[in-house]
């Protein structure tokens, strides 16, 4: 099973959507957070323990991932889909880019 865990801004649209999108791929398990997020919407260190692939949406994203979690990545594969907040929720046009530039990374796995 490979754990797979979706980080955006907020935890609102491009994150729960990327969890969803991957949670009915086989042999996937999923989890969202965000970088600006408060609560249990907010990155937590254990979800980092818990991932095997960790995926951001912006460069900013990996940037302030590294600069505040790097003690929880230190063998952690980290990787930029490059998806803006320009979508809807679960729109079709943000699933396609979702599945088009995650879903060759979880298919190796």
């Amino acid at each position: 099973m490979t754990r797979a865990l979706f980080i955006c801004s907020h935890n609102k649209l491009r994150g729960p959507a990327a969890a969803k999108v991957f949670a009915s791929w086989p042999g996937v398990e999923t989890d969202s957070a965000g970088l600006n997020a408060e609560g249990a919407l907010g990155l937590r260190p254990e979800q980092l323990a818990w991932a095997d692939i960790v995926f951001v949406m912006q460069t900013e994203h990996r940037a302030r991932l590294i600069r505040n979690f790097s003690a929880y990545l230190q063998d952690k594969r980290v990787i930029c889909l490059n998806v803006r907040e320009t979508y809807g929720s679960m729109q079709p046009a943000l699933v396609n880019r979702l599945e088009a530039k995650a879903g060759p990374f979880l298919k190796r796995l």
